[in-house]
Formats: structure tokens, C-alpha cells, sequence
């Protein structure tokens, strides 16, 4: 009986480490094996590195992820970097999890210094910048190679200047509202733009992107969402309920400088960012 019950214990310890907290996957993994080889399960981790440590991970070339960039100058300095990917999607959510094909961020280097990651299309380059590199990683942040060289796209700066300069940027975008102008006679409203933004499950429309405004622009965000959660502003503690299938509405006054992220609490999804100069 006394052996039997040491069984018993046995067999309940393995389906407790099986299983995990919730029955959920764990990200532990055995000392000495680092959070790349553990968290990893897609194509071939190589011994080769980036200049910033990062691990290569090979992956055939067909159906490998690619990725095209575009700078265009930004009127106030700067350039406007634009990514465009394929068979690829970022992933923020799911940050330091496994190589899953065709998931993960990017990687900017500015003139071939690491400079910060990338979780949507559009990025700002400060002025003095002569090249910009855009690195793809998985969610374990090794890199994605294909032939054992980095899946990246580099734009030289100081050559774009001319050709983007003759078409100036748009004053709106994707899902912005321009400014109304008022009739004759009458007063024209307050400065300012309208963003609406839909979430869908996990699905943001449009794709968050980076929004610039002047400091001391006005601006609204209208969002749609299918189940009930709260909209954060960070740097501007600002939050609204938001109601399933109901738009929501938050004006404020963008009266600080620097990068914020507008997110959502419950699903924890970026909605878009705020660059405000």
C-alpha cells in the first residue's frame, strides 16, 4: 500500500508539471539552456549573431517573411520611415513567447546602431540619420535569416531628400477626420483631429501606426470595440470605458511632448501611437 501511494505521488507530480498553472504552456526551461533554444520551435537557430547578440534563425526562402522600406523627410525634421511587410505580422502581444512563423517585430538601426523596436508601419527617424536599417526577429528576438543572412531592408536617407521632397507628406491619415472649415461668417472650431479606430477580437483597424501632432493640437479618438474594456492614453493618465459595439469618444489636448502609446487594459492591444512636437 505504502508503494502504491508513492506511485500515486509520482503520477501527480508529472501531470501538475505537464499541465502548468491553468494548464497553460510554461516559458521555464532547464539551467543552462538559454530563453532562445527553450522558447524556439521554428526553422534552424544558427551560432551566428547579429552586432547586438541576437541569434539567427534560418527558415527556407520560400514562404519566408520580407520586408521594403520607404523614408520620406518630416516637415519639422526628421524622416517618416514606412515598413511594408509580407507573410509577416507584428505580434507586441505576444513578446518573448516562441518562433512562430511569420510572427514577431522589427529592429531599427540608424546608421547601423540598434535603436529601438518596431510594432507598426510607420516610424520617425531623427534628423542627422544617413541610413536606416529595418531588422525582423521573432517574438524570442532571435533574428529571421534566410540563407544565413538577416531578413532586413536598408534605405539610404541622404538620397531620398530629393524625390520625397516633391511630394510633401499628407496632412491626414488613415482614419483621420480633417479639420473642418467653418462657413462665412460663422466661427471656426477649435483646432484639432478626429481618429477612429474599430477593434475587432484582436484585430485593429486601422493598424496602429504612429499619429504626429503639434503640441497644443486638439485631438479625439473615436473607438469601436466588441467587448467591453478601457482605453488608456499613457503620459496623459487618460482612460475611457468603452461599451461593446458602442463608440466611444475622448478629446484631449495634446499639451505635452514625446512618444505615448494608446492601448487598451482588458486585451492589452496598441490601438496607435502619439508623437506630439
Amino acid at each position: 500500500m505504502r508503494r502504491a501511494g508513492a506511485w500515486a505521488g509520482v503520477v501527480l507530480a508529472v501531470v501538475l508539471t505537464a499541465a502548468g498553472c491553468g494548464g497553460r504552456p510554461t516559458t521555464h526551461h532547464k539551467p543552462g539552456t538559454s530563453h532562445q533554444e527553450a522558447t524556439g520551435g521554428s526553422g534552424t537557430l544558427l551560432a551566428a549573431r547579429d552586432e547586438a547578440g541576437h541569434r539567427l534563425r534560418e527558415v527556407p526562402a520560400e514562404g519566408a517573411p520580407s520586408v521594403r522600406v520607404e523614408a520620406r523627410p518630416d516637415t519639422e525634421g526628421g524622416w517618416n520611415v514606412h515598413l511594408t511587410v509580407e507573410r509577416f505580422r507584428f505580434t507586441p502581444e505576444s513578446v518573448g513567447g516562441a518562433a512562430i512563423p511569420g510572427r514577431g517585430h522589427a529592429r531599427l538601426l540608424v546608421d547601423g546602431k540598434e535603436t529601438g523596436r518596431a510594432y507598426a508601419p510607420w516610424h520617425h527617424v531623427p534628423p542627422g540619420a544617413r541610413s536606416v536599417t529595418v531588422r525582423l526577429h521573432a517574438d524570442d528576438h532571435t533574428v529571421w535569416a534566410v540563407a544565413g543572412k538577416p531578413v532586413e531592408a536598408t534605405v539610404p536617407l541622404a538620397t531620398t531628400t530629393a524625390s520625397a521632397a516633391a511630394t510633401p507628406p499628407p496632412a491626414t491619415g488613415p482614419g483621420t477626420a480633417p479639420t473642418a472649415t467653418a462657413p462665412p461668417g460663422t466661427t471656426a472650431p477649435a483646432p484639432g483631429r478626429t481618429v477612429e479606430i474599430t477593434v475587432t477580437g484582436k484585430a485593429v483597424q486601422p493598424p496602429p501606426s504612429r499619429i504626429e501632432l503639434k503640441k497644443g493640437e486638439q485631438l479625439t479618438l473615436r473607438v469601436t470595440a466588441d467587448r467591453a474594456d478601457t482605453l488608456h492614453v499613457h503620459g496623459y493618465d487618460r482612460e475611457l470605458p468603452l461599451t461593446p459595439g458602442e463608440p466611444g469618444t475622448l478629446t484631449f489636448t495634446a499639451d505635452r511632448t514625446g512618444l505615448f502609446e494608446v492601448e487598451t487594459h482588458g486585451s492589452g492591444l496598441l490601438l496607435t501611437q502619439l508623437v506630439v512636437r
